[in-house]
């Protein structure tokens, strides 16, 4: 196995086939002119000691130092070692409320989104602590199983919206008795859901799947999002505002968060409610949270470590300057002597 760790250098080859090309038009140049003022017999005659191979053979080197060292700034990297990795934290479930009414823009900029940002929060502050998504409305489903990669996490989180599913309501029993079967692990001692919701429309089994909860050994905490004194529910397209939601006597529908609702269901599961429209209380609610949670250890994982390959590449790019260097134009005399490819012809 290997790895690129800067493939954006690849596109310096580029400048080879360039510099190839500006070479023979340089060489094809410095003939024709010379042949203009003077013939190539009387230029041997004058430079009898210069090597058109030599001078053929620096830029050669100098093409093949350039090579090495574009490989080099690449830094190819070989999987040749394995390394352990054992992690202890906490399994966490976020059940996001994906409701109509989570549009409300009471909230900047609007429910769903504050609640998106508020999870996307508390996961870059986790270390080592796995986490699975729920989203619900009128029913519950999966988004993502228990796993520690945070980074698909938010890239499920950011996919959530309130188009997800077709009916309304807020079956938040069906998101509690799902996120039951994410703990498959006999040996965890805590497990944690996070409720990100504004508690409106619960259905009345809510109080009876929290506690069922808090059975399975489920701690239940709640984050309202919204104000109590609510808004309207917009109706858009394409981002515009055509109207707000309106009841069954054409009165527009006023949104309100339901603390009461929320903090019930937390207290039936052993857990706590707390205002999620500020994000640094909690943010520092949570962590406080994991703090006092027993850790447990996770399955070991293995993951391959790329070694930097760069170091070589470098060297020979080195080598070959150095050798260009110390090669001149002229020709070599004990090897002109040699006369190894029968340059000399009899006269």
């Amino acid at each position: 196995m290997y790895l690129l760790d800067e493939p954006s250098y690849t596109y310096l080859f580029f400048i080879i086939p360039f510099l190839l090309v500006l070479f023979l038009w340089v060489m094809r140049w410095k003939l024709n002119t010379q042949k203009k003022f003077i013939s190539l017999k009387m230029i041997k005659y004058l430079s009898p000691n210069r090597s058109i191979f030599k001078i053929s053979l620096k830029f050669l080197l100098l093409i093949l130092s350039l090579f090495f060292l574009i490989i080099g700034l690449i830094n190819p990297k070989i999987g040749t070692e394995l390394e352990t990795v054992k992690r202890e934290g906490v399994d966490l479930v976020f059940a996001v409320d994906v409701s109509k009414s989570m549009l409300a823009e009471d909230i900047a900029p609007n429910r769903i989104e504050k609640a998106k940002r508020l999870v996307s929060a508390i996961i870059n502050n986790l270390v080592g602590d796995r986490i699975g998504i729920i989203a619900y409305a009128n029913q519950a489903i999966p988004q993502l199983p228990i796993t520690t990669d945070y980074n698909a996490g938010k890239m499920f989180l950011q996919s959530l919206n309130t188009d997800m599913l077709s009916s309304q309501g807020t079956a938040l029993n069906s998101a509690l008795d799902l996120s039951s079967t994410y703990f498959n692990d006999e040996d965890q001692t805590n497990r944690v859901v996070f409720i990100i919701s504004d508690g409106e429309d619960h259905s009345d089994e809510a109080e009876s799947a929290s506690k069922r909860a808090a059975a399975n050994g489920i701690k239940i905490f709640t984050f309202g999002i919204g104000t109590e004194s609510g808004g309207p529910i917009p109706i858009k397209r394409n981002g515009v505002l055509e109207s707000y939601k309106k009841d069954e006597n054409g009165e527009v529908v006023i949104t309100k968060r339901n603390t009461e609702i929320l903090k019930l269901i937390s207290e039936n599961a052993n857990g706590q409610y707390i205002d999620g429209n500020d994000t640094k209380e909690v943010l520092a609610f949570v962590s406080e949270i994991l703090k006092n949670l027993e850790k447990k250890e996770f399955e070991a994982k293995k993951f391959v470590s790329y070694k930097d390959r760069f170091q070589p590449f470098i060297f020979i790019s080195f080598i070959l300057l150095l050798i260009e260097l110390f090669i001149f134009e002229k020709e070599t005399m004990w090897l002109k002597k040699l006369n190894l490819f029968n340059e000399k012809k009899l006269k």
